[in-house]
């Protein structure tokens, strides 16, 4: 699978997906008009084997409700990505096998080897 899950009202993922050049062949879905469904979320969490990878703890709605203060778990990183959008690091590029989850620059420079190798 050739697939990006990203904001399209993000400007960092803008600016990481125009420099990673996607390909036709990659399916982009914008989150915020195309919410992340519990099976694909299950794909993301075979490829990376934690919920807590996939979440952004720099989402303004994390210290907002003083989940900076809890100790979450699995289960409650799983609910809240699918609660909001917001809690989903991004981007998320798929490519085959190999998954990219966030904008640091050492993810997005794998990222763009794995896809223009």
């Amino acid at each position: 699978m050739k697939k990006v899950y990203y904001l399209s009202t993000c400007d960092t993922c803008a600016r990481i997906l125009k420099e990673i050049e996607l390909p036709s062949a990659f399916i982009k879905q914008d989150l915020k008009t195309d919410p992340i469904t519990e099976e694909q979320l299950n794909e993301l969490h075979n490829l990376t084997g934690s919920f807590e990878m996939l979440f952004s703890k720099r989402a303004r709605l994390y210290k907002e409700r003083g989940l900076n203060t809890q100790n979450l778990e699995e289960r409650d990183f799983e609910e809240l990505i699918l609660e909001h959008y917001t809690f989903l690091k991004r981007p998320v590029i798929i490519n085959n096998d190999k998954i990219f989850v966030g904008n640091s620059k050492k993810v997005v420079t794998e990222a763009k080897a794995s896809i223009h190798p």
